[in-house]
């Protein structure tokens, strides 16, 4: 990251060959290596316009991006520059020039129609650049606006087609126009107004049912239905000597007219301080990774010949980033796992206390960087992958411990071995001599340190293993009667007895443990999910409250420019919208509780030690988080 952002100057990020549009490898690469947010500024318009100039100034330069000085474009494609945002602290500003449109060298209006989509799709805040005025022939060559319902689509269902329009609000950039070169006077009816103000009066639509009044109206319209959130720049001609015109680039600050400086000024900072980042519907933040996959998607499709649709994009993009999610947090875990764990431990407690700790942020991670995971098919999977973990960590954990202890334990009783091989407990008393000898091993592997949870399995399969010479030892020892011979023999099964019962009790009490971990994984995986579907829900819900807003706004001015009809066509879209939000929130309960089932039953067949809680205890828990 630090040897790519800030990026030394632009590079092509999508070419524009042959009149086919391909990614380049090199700069995608680059893109794909940025895990920041991303503020995505495009800006498009006629060629020859001076695009290229602002955008070098939004990267704090004079030059970077082609400006040219003659009637043949310079920019083909679009162009990527990433530089660190200048106020958003771990943002990155990603500028994006594209190619002038109307290029008569292209001889292809729908090569300039996909430039123009594509700058839509990726870009937070879309900036359309033109000349002089905002007239009827500005607007007019602002066609491309109306074609976006032909080259875009919101949803993959035939049904949802016919709603995109009304939905592509709650999908498109903030809109900026830029007039360059201006010369009129900012007045009506000779009142001062803004530039605002300007570009509002411009997109007011004319009376009239005539076909030549309709196709002027449409890409008011759609500007007004698409980008409700619209801003406007004027700027002065920068420089009045066409010689120094030509090479803007060379020329000094000093060297422009105040005006165009002070305007350039204002809008570089109206970016800096108002651009958004990009951000997909649900609120899914976008970085480098995410706007590369997403790029990638839709030249794809444009190359392949079909439409691109934002579903199907959001969805391969869920696909591929729920996978890195998982890895990602399956990776945390052991990286943490594998630093906390002081092996041996000494009880299962403490391993399943590390890994509890651990498997919640692993599962915080999954949550941050994953989106769209229908039917948690990939959160199942990390829990899967989890416990297989858990499970090869509480192995390894037996593992250190068993050799650990046979090791100390070898060590110790290698004595009492050489003694037993000599026959010097062949004698009469030897029996006793053997206790006593045997009696010291075992008090001093007590006191070895750190053995582990298995230290009196190991002791007592050792002592289980010197069973049978011990036996012929008592059975020989002349000293004993038999009636004290039977009595020691019965003493030594009552007390290996006793010992097997309370390693039998100890793997009861571990498999309990296990349980309740597992128990404990399932509620946690259910805390978060209800979590972060709240989140997203949240999310839906602002971005609906938003179009329902935007919708109304320009409701209440179509009712003011004196359309009563087309006013009265939005109510249905407005009365639609709302249905939904009043539905979605009065299925919140049932369809929480559905996600819970059918998660639930999932984890079943990953978490069996779980299956009383999911069996009995699943309502009581669905009611505490309701």
């Amino acid at each position: 990251m630090a040897s790519v952002v800030p990026m030394e100057a632009p590079i092509c990020l999508v070419e524009n060959r042959d009149r086919k549009l391909t990614v380049n490898p090199k700069a995608l690469q680059i893109l794909t290596s940025i895990d920041k947010p991303m503020v995505v500024v495009a800006i498009v318009g006629l060629y020859r316009t001076g695009k290229s100039y602002l955008m070098n100034r939004l990267a704090g330069k004079n030059s970077g991006f082609a400006l040219g000085a003659t009637v043949q474009s310079e920019t083909k494609g679009i162009w990527m520059w990433c530089v660190l945002h200048p106020l958003k602290q771990d943002h990155i500003l990603v500028l994006l020039d594209t190619e002038g449109l109307g290029d008569v060298e292209k001889g292809d209006s729908m090569n300039d129609s996909w430039i123009f989509s594509l700058a839509i799709l990726l870009s937070s805040t879309f900036v359309y650049n033109s000349m002089n005025t905002i007239n009827h022939q500005a607007l007019e060559q602002m066609h491309y606006v109306t074609e976006l319902t032909e080259l875009i689509k919101i949803k993959s269902s035939p049904k949802a087609a016919r709603e995109d329009s009304a939905e592509f609000v709650g999908f498109f950039p903030d809109f900026v126009w830029a007039v360059r070169d201006f010369t009129l006077e900012l007045k009506i009816d000779g009142c001062p107004i803004t530039s605002d103000q300007y570009l509002e009066n411009a997109l007011k639509l004319i009376k009239g049912n005539h076909p030549k009044v309709e196709r002027s109206n449409l890409p008011r319209e759609c500007i007004r239905k698409f980008f409700p959130k619209r801003k406007c720049f004027i700027f002065d001609c920068p420089i009045y000597d066409k010689k120094l015109l030509t090479c803007l680039q060379n020329v000094q600050e000093s060297q422009l007219e105040p005006a165009f400086k002070s305007q350039t000024d204002n809008f570089c900072s109206y970016i800096f301080s108002n651009a958004k980042p990009k951000i997909l519907s649900g609120g899914i933040m976008v970085n480098g990774n995410r706007l590369g996959r997403l790029l990638e998607t839709y030249v794809k499709t444009i190359s392949s010949g079909d439409v691109p649709c934002l579903e199907n994009a959001v969805l391969s993009l869920a696909q591929i980033e729920n996978s890195a999610a998982v890895q990602k947090a399956a990776q945390h875990y052991m990286e943490q796992m594998a630093l906390k764990v002081d092996f041996p431990t000494e009880t299962l407690q403490d391993l399943l206390k590390v890994h509890t700790e651990c498997e919640k942020e692993a599962l915080s991670i999954f949550m941050k960087h994953s989106f769209k995971d229908e039917n948690q098919k990939f959160q199942k999977e990390l829990v899967q992958i989890l416990e297989t973990k858990k499970d090869d960590f509480i192995h390894k954990n037996e593992e250190i411990s068993t050799k650990y202890c046979q090791t100390q334990l070898d060590h110790l009783s290698q004595s009492l071995r050489e003694a037993i091989s000599k026959g010097t407990f062949s004698v009469s008393g030897g029996y006793n001599l053997y206790k006593k000898k045997k009696d010291e091993i075992i008090n001093n592997y007590r006191q070895v340190p750190r053995k582990g949870l298995k230290a009196d399995e190991v002791l007592q399969r050792s002592l289980q293993s010197l069973a049978v010479t011990e036996d012929s030892i008592l059975q020989t020892d002349q000293a004993l009667t038999e009636q004290e011979k039977a009595l020691q023999a019965e003493q030594f099964k009552r007390e290996a007895a006793e010992k097997e019962k309370l390693l039998l009790k100890q793997k009861q009490i571990e498999m309990q443990q296990n349980m309740e971990a597992q128990q404990r994984t399932f509620e946690e995986n259910i805390i978060q999910l209800k979590r972060k579907m709240e989140e997203e829900r949240y999310k839906i819900l602002e971005e609906q409250n938003r179009i329902l807003d935007s919708k109304l706004k320009e409701q209440k001015r179509l009712l003011e420019e004196g359309f009563h009809e087309k006013a009265e066509e939005m109510n249905t879209q407005m009365e639609n919208l709302q249905k939904q939000m009043r539905e979605a929130e009065d299925k919140k309960s049932s369809w929480w509780s559905s996600a819970l089932d059918i998660f639930s039953i999932g984890l079943m067949v990953v978490l069996p030690g779980a299956r009383e809680l999911i069996g009995v205890g699943l309502n009581a828990l669905n009611r505490f988080f309701k």
